[in-house]
């Protein structure tokens, strides 16, 4: 109880801090603020994972019930994961941010919504009653609206915010439907109250009911074809809030798709099968959008979609392991699936700050105009390559241990596979093997063009590295990814707390370390991270020994051929169109890419351009479609607003004469259907 009103206490005192101090002072305690909430909660979250729950029971309203808190090892999984990543950004953003020095009201809604968000989040992973989590929801929701939306003087900025609002509260109508059920049938908004009711209903309840609150959580993830806001907003915000909208936010999804798992009682297996699907057309077709884009923002936030697909064919998998008893998928799937939840707020964090630093100078983040930052700006560029490594799944970092544990997962499914198991095993393997090659080839297309070759600014602007201060949080980041790769043992029994929640949903036996250990999974781990790093010191052992042969020798440099130029032209390089082109022709069929040429009515004209512009077919078909049939609904009705003042007041007179004589009409009605049926 003592910790509940010392964290109320920080944030109600913290806000009021915000509002009154000077500009500089803002960011300042903003941080303070967000590393005193991650202590007070990290506390009870550290202790669920070491086997003591924290449990409270706060009395409530009549209609309410009581509000129980509790913080499991799932809770605690996600509170930590929140509190690392908000904790970071919240450092990130105090330097990112001194460009807006000048916007005082803007800043100060910025730092309150932060402070808002990063409760929100932990609250949320804790409360186990509908009506409150639907309330902390909402507000979780309108707080990521406002730090979205801070250059709210920018259209597309403003545009993007709404857009994620809209479909946040979608995202709220359906969660609040499920609960409205359960709560109708039980009298209770409590948690408890879901596992009684749903194991007495019958399986397609269950499996609807489910899909209901799937759908919910899944917009937030950004499930396909839920995802649409998500390429929007992620580059509408600033950097720092990229980082933890794609690290934190999305991932609070996830957590309500697991903490439903837990609460209903249904077909596993089918729902699997559900989840396996929709997951691995995320993974795809998100990674194939983000190959074509020319943002970088926007690049890293379809890899979001991506990358919540491998998480999601993780909980798929361990959910046909729950539905087919089969003890070992089970874990591996779930563990697959929270390491990599974990994993990508780490990498994609790393991301987002590292492009905010190359928007931060270059002030531009078109791909195109982008090159040679690694002279300048070789740090940023080291943790982007670093971060990028991971993303791609490659040993010996963080990304590569989760999707190990996911490949291991599918592996071990064999051995009691049905035939048409069999086919979603082999397109499992096929979808992430196409999803990890894809992201190697978009990653070198990114890396390559920003930050090798020549520079293709023609502006010709003064390009330093970021300050230390700003690069700090991100040194964080790169060490724990580091570690997770080299140390995978520590971690995956970590992880082992929150999966047993599941394994002891529907298998007899409680499953735990042992299963993975016996199997010799960590062994293969961490043998395979130790090679790894064996061969990079190698690699490094024999660059240093070829500097120190050529330290004493004159070493003279030409200029490359140049293909017939006598002199450099940055234009003779890849763009980050032609580096894909091929991909883009195979692609062609499942991909809207418009092709845009500007053409000159010069004989011979000083400049030509051709853009190609990617476009999200699911948003075409889904959204556009759907909002030009309304536009044009709409417009049938144009009429009644015509300008004159005296129609205006027409319509008045109709309204309120409507509501004196449609009652009156009403009754008569009735009176004359009751006449007629006591007859």
């Amino acid at each position: 109880m003592l910790l509940i009103i010392i964290f109320l206490s920080i944030i109600i005192t913290s806000v009021l801090a915000v509002i009154f101090v000077n500009t500089k002072t803002k960011g300042i305690i903003t941080v303070l603020t967000v590393i005193a909430l991650s202590i007070i909660s990290s506390i009870p979250a550290i202790n669920s994972l070491l086997g003591n729950n924290f449990e409270i029971l706060l009395s409530g309203t009549l209609q309410l019930g009581l509000l129980p808190i509790k913080i499991d090892e799932l809770s605690a999984w996600f509170i930590l994961t929140i509190n690392f990543t908000i904790t970071t950004g919240a450092i990130y953003g105090v330097n990112y941010m001194k460009q807006y020095i000048e916007q005082k009201n803007n800043l100060t809604l910025h730092c309150i919504a932060y402070i808002l968000v990063h409760s929100t989040l932990i609250s949320i992973c804790s409360v186990q009653n509908g009506m409150f989590f639907i309330l902390l929801w909402e507000i979780m929701a309108l707080s990521a609206f406002l730090l979205v939306i801070f250059e709210n003087y920018k259209p597309e900025t403003l545009k993007a915010g709404i857009n994620y609002l809209i479909q946040s509260h979608i995202s709220i109508i359906f969660l609040i439907i499920g609960f409205i059920y359960v709560s109708i049938n039980t009298n209770n908004f409590s948690f408890e109250s879901f596992a009684v009711f749903t194991s007495q209903q019958p399986v397609i309840a269950g499996v609807v009911l489910f899909m209901c609150f799937f759908i919910g959580f899944g917009i937030k993830a950004g499930f396909v074809p839920f995802h649409t806001w998500l390429p929007y907003a992620h580059p509408a915000a600033p950097a720092h809030i990229s980082g933890v909208m794609s690290g934190v936010i999305i991932k609070i999804g996830i957590y309500g798709i697991l903490r439903m798992l837990l609460l209903i009682k249904t077909d596993y297996l089918t729902i699997g099968f559900i989840i396996l699907v929709i997951s691995l057309i995320s993974g795809i077709y998100g990674v194939m959008l983000a190959i074509v884009q020319h943002n970088l923002k926007r690049l890293l936030a379809y890899h979001s979609i991506e990358n919540i697909g491998i998480i999601g064919i993780g909980i798929g998998l361990g959910c046909i392991g729950l539905g087919s008893e089969n003890k070992i998928l089970t874990i591996l799937g779930f563990s697959g699936a929270l390491l990599h939840t974990l994993n990508h707020s780490l990498f994609k964090s790393l991301l987002f700050f590292a492009a905010g630093n190359v928007y931060q100078i270059v002030h531009n983040p078109n791909i195109e105009k982008l090159g040679g930052l690694i002279n300048k700006m070789p740090k940023t560029s080291l943790l982007f390559l670093l971060a990028a490594i991971a993303i791609c799944g490659l040993p010996p970092l963080n990304g590569f241990i989760s999707e190990f544990l996911i490949y291991s997962g599918i592996y071990y499914w064999l051995g009691d596979a049905s035939l048409v198991s069999l086919f979603t095993i082999a397109f499992s393997i096929l979808g992430l093997v196409l999803i990890g090659g894809l992201a190697i080839l978009c990653f070198t297309k990114a890396f390559g063009i920003v930050f090798l070759g020549s520079s293709r600014n023609s502006e010709k602007k003064i390009i330093t590295e970021v300050s230390f201060w700003q690069l700090l949080p991100m040194y964080l980041i790169a060490i724990f990814m580091i570690l997770i790769g080299v140390f995978p043992a520590f971690f995956i029994k970590l992880v082992q707390k929150p999966v047993q929640l599941f394994s002891n949903i529907n298998i007899s036996n409680s499953a735990n370390l042992s299963i993975i250990t016996d199997s010799g999974l960590i062994n293969s781990l961490q043998s395979i991270s130790f090679y790894s790093i064996i061969f990079i010191l190698l690699i490094l052992l024999i660059l240093g020994l070829r500097k120190l042969a050529n330290k004493n020798k004159i070493i003279s440099s030409e200029p490359t051929w140049g293909c017939g130029y006598k002199t450099e032209n940055p234009k003779l390089q890849y763009t980050a169109s032609s580096f894909v082109r091929t991909f883009s022709k195979l692609a062609k069929p499942v991909l809207e890419i418009e092709k845009k040429e500007i053409e000159f009515s010069e004989v011979f004209p000083n400049k030509l351009e051709y853009e190609t512009h990617p476009y999200d077919k699911v948003e075409k078909i889904f959204i556009d479609k759907f909002l030009s049939s309304i536009k044009k609904i709409s417009e049938w009705f144009t009429f009644l607003q015509n300008g004159k003042l005296q129609r205006y007041i027409l319509y008045g007179i109709i309204f309120i004469t409507s509501v004196i004589i449609i009652p009156y009409f009403i009754e008569k009605i009735s009176k004359f259907f009751d006449f007629f049926m006591n007859l």
